[in-house]
């Protein structure tokens, strides 16, 4: 079965816990030749997905810009501790 998210409309397979253990193979080939995005369900509830190395990839990359731009605004407001300071504080 296919469906949508609401937030992105990117269509992503969804598959039974069941399912997924009998067939994990054929699922990981799907996913990382096919480029295919899979959901496993338990008890008819997303419980994880399965998704190429390259869409973690962007995320991570994402997560990364969002880091830096919180970085740059706290020290736009003068809300950050010199490295040194945070050295001690944490004695390393």
């Amino acid at each position: 079965m296919r469906y949508c998210t609401k937030e992105r409309k990117v269509a992503m397979t969804k598959i039974s816990m069941t399912k997924a253990r009998r067939d994990f193979t054929n699922i990981a080939n799907r996913v990382m030749f096919g480029d295919e995005r899979i959901c496993i369900h338990k008890n008819n509830k997303a419980a994880f997905a399965l998704v190429p190395v390259e869409d973690v990839e962007i995320l991570e990359a994402l997560e990364d810009q969002i880091d830096v731009q919180a970085a740059k605004a706290a020290i736009k407001k003068g809300k950050f501790i010199d490295l040194e300071v945070l050295a001690k504080q944490l004695g390393v």
